[in-house]
């Protein structure tokens, strides 16, 4: 997701561009793309732009129980400030500003586009959930065959030791 800031950056202090976004974002190692929607906020700030940006991206996760793939939305907030590495009006490079932030901040690159590919990547790791489920009554794997019980019984014997049936016992 790429947006160029060239005009935004010769504008002054507090100038703003609306955008709004409907496309897929592929992440790098990662085979399928995800669809984005939403809306995006630039801001010129004095050391370059601030984006602000409401958005819903497809996650594909993994179910933690069952092991398979499902989709679902995630809404990311995200801000953060673009700072360029070459200046908009003369062309040459702009040094890093001193700060602890230089090291993680995202740059504008030469060209003066903004690629919210990572920030969305790095937001999208935030919003998953820390145990997907696919749904919330998933059943998971036979601990004996590795079964997918979403998709039925297996054949596997009941072994259950009898001095733990008070703890499958259902209470109302």
């Amino acid at each position: 997701m790429e947006i160029n800031v060239a005009q935004l950056l010769k504008s002054p202090i507090g100038t703003t561009r609306s955008y709004k976004v409907d496309e897929e974002v592929e992440f790098e190692g990662e085979t399928n793309p995800h669809p984005v929607k939403g809306d995006v906020k630039l801001i010129r700030t004095q050391r370059g732009v601030l984006a602000q940006a409401k958005i819903e991206i497809q996650a594909e996760l993994t179910c933690s129980r069952c092991l398979e793939f499902y989709r679902t939305p995630l809404k990311l907030d995200i801000e953060e400030e673009y700072i360029p590495s070459i200046d908009v009006n003369t062309g040459v490079p702009v040094e890093s500003p001193e700060d602890d932030s230089a090291d993680s901040a995202f740059l504008i690159d030469e060209h003066h586009v903004i690629d919210l590919t990572e920030a969305i990547r790095q937001y999208k790791l935030l919003a998953s959930p820390m145990k997907p489920l696919c749904k919330e009554t998933c059943p998971g794997l036979c601990v004996h065959c590795g079964k997918n019980l979403n998709e039925g019984k297996c054949n596997c014997p009941d072994d259950t030791d009898p001095r733990w049936s008070a703890l499958t016992e259902k209470k109302l």
